[in-house]
């Protein structure tokens, strides 16, 4: 079942759900969940990709924009371009739920593709979600900017505490670990 704003709304005020909600999700939250802001925008820049059965590896990154409130600023990314986003919002993420993203509709009106994961119960941080432009125009991106929709499931039964090392919302790995 997918959570309600009302019930979310209590949550955030109760748990901190989900922290540093722009205030419009604060006051009137659209549908059944929360928009989700751009916080950062980092580009590969290197290093190796690997997934194995217990190891894995993320290529550097270089981070190249960050969200300041005080000083509106953009992003453009070009045609046939591949980044990571990282959002604005930190989740505390209880057992008993989960959450899904759905990119907003505007993204891929504009040729944006972004793909998104889950965040499993008991997660805490920011989320990252990956995007390529498909299209034929640069697409420009304000930092700030609603890009995804955060839909909250209630997990019956209750779910199991996420133990993975993506927890606290880092970007990549530092260099070839074994996966937990």
């Amino acid at each position: 079942m997918i959570l309600g704003p009302k019930k979310l709304l209590k949550l955030v005020k109760t748990i901190k759900l989900v922290e540093n909600l722009d205030k419009r999700e604060l006051t009137t939250p659209e549908g059944a969940g929360f928009d989700i802001r751009l916080g950062e925008v980092h580009k590969l820049k290197g290093g190796k990709a690997f997934l194995g059965v217990t190891h894995r590896e993320t290529p550097d990154i270089k981070t190249v924009a960050v969200y300041n409130p005080k000083k509106l600023s953009s992003f453009t990314i070009k045609p046939g371009e591949f980044v990571l986003m990282s959002s604005i919002e930190t989740f505390n993420i209880p057992l008993n739920l989960t959450v899904n993203f759905k990119p907003r509709t505007t993204t891929f009106r504009s040729g944006l593709m972004i793909r998104t994961g889950n965040v499993a119960p008991g997660y805490r941080g920011k989320v990252t979600f990956a995007a390529k432009n498909e299209g034929t125009i640069p697409v420009t991106m304000e930092l700030g900017c609603r890009f995804a929709h955060a839909q909250f499931y209630e997990v019956e039964g209750g779910g199991t505490q996420y133990k993975g090392q993506w927890q606290g919302g880092r970007v990549t790995t530092k260099k070839r670990e074994k996966q937990i």
